[in-house]
């Protein structure tokens, strides 16, 4: 069965996780963990992306994430390319180091954000890398030591999450870490890390026991939450994919879109396609990418090509774009 196509907006809370191919090593030493960690925390700060959680397994890691105006595929475009291409020039290796395209699920953020945090952060104890919630506490390679502080990352939303449990930084510390600990006796939790339909209603007997009382889940493998923000999104996500598809019907498409802007910044039309850094030149190919790619659903690594220009240029155009276009209230005939 094909591959669903990745769900995102402007604020979706995903869980990600990512494994070596054939399920082997990606990071060897600390180096491979704290060089990641280093360009993660670039990239994340340049896209305007929270982290709210993270742990690094020898052969995979997961990432809890919310998505800025710049879209979660790009961001892991970002991070995994850079990353395999350093690794394997340092090992004077080739091909492939990750398994296939990441896995994301797009989650509920009220009812999982918690259990989620929770559920990354003890990664290391379940899977015996520490032995106890004391060396968790001091473990370098997951958030939990930063929620704790007992470890500074910049790019790390900590406020947010120990704001929910108390008002002072002390006694939330206290209150989040009882917390993680209660979570050590659940184990692997599938509920979270997969399984769809299963996933949302809590686990097969939670299925079981809604289909009994005549109550019909709407479902996603792409999705953690319940059937009506399953549908939410899905109905979201449509809407978006309509739009696209209007725009396309009536022949609209990237040179249609050039010679818009062309005519909105006042510039010869050849003048939009020509590198340059005068800032109405910068303007008018930024405007181009936001609505190449976000409104009619143009690929990046397209756009690339087409501009002579690479895929982070991209992506900060499509940034840059979306906020000119909010500020002069430029539309897309």
């Amino acid at each position: 069965m094909p591959r669903g196509s990745r769900i995102d907006a402007v604020g979706a809370v995903h869980h990600i996780m990512v494994r070596g191919i054939e399920r082997r090593k990606i990071f060897d030493s600390d180096a491979d963990r704290d060089h990641f960690l280093h360009r993660m925390g670039e990239i994340l700060l340049d896209t305007g992306t929270t982290c709210f959680a993270w742990s690094l397994m020898p052969n995979h890691f997961h990432l809890l994430l919310r998505t800025g105006n710049v879209p979660v595929s790009t961001v892991m475009r970002r991070l995994l390319t850079g990353y395999a291409i350093c690794f394997n020039r340092s090992r004077r290796r080739h091909g492939h180091l990750f398994q296939n395209r990441f896995k994301s699920i797009l989650c509920q953020e009220d009812s999982y954000l918690l259990e989620l945090v929770r559920y990354i952060h003890l990664n290391p104890l379940r899977t015996g890398l520490v032995k106890s919630i004391q060396e968790l506490d001091a473990y370098p390679y997951s958030g939990h030591g930063t929620l704790m502080g007992g470890f500074r990352k910049s790019w790390q939303e900590t406020d947010d999450i120990l704001k929910l449990f108390g008002s002072k930084p002390v006694l939330a510390r206290r209150t989040y870490r009882q917390f993680v600990e209660q979570g050590i006796e659940q184990g692997r939790r599938n509920d979270l890390a997969g399984g769809g339909l299963i996933r949302s209603a809590g686990g097969w007997e939670g299925l079981k026991q809604k289909r009994e009382e005549g109550q019909y889940q709407r479902s996603d493998e792409r999705i953690l939450g319940d059937s009506d923000f399953v549908s939410e999104v899905l109905e979201k996500t449509k809407e978006d994919l309509t739009k696209s598809q209007k725009l396309k019907s009536k022949g609209m498409d990237v040179d249609k879109i050039a010679l818009h802007v062309s005519r909105l910044m006042g510039l010869a039309v050849e003048d939009v396609w020509v590198a340059g850094k005068q800032q109405h030149i910068v303007n008018a190919r930024s405007l181009l990418c936001y609505w190449a790619v976000r409104e009619l659903g143009v690929s990046m690594s397209s756009l690339s090509r087409r501009l002579g220009i690479s895929l982070p240029a991209i992506s900060k155009s499509v940034v840059r774009g979306k906020q000119l276009a909010e500020d002069n209230e430029f539309k897309l005939a």
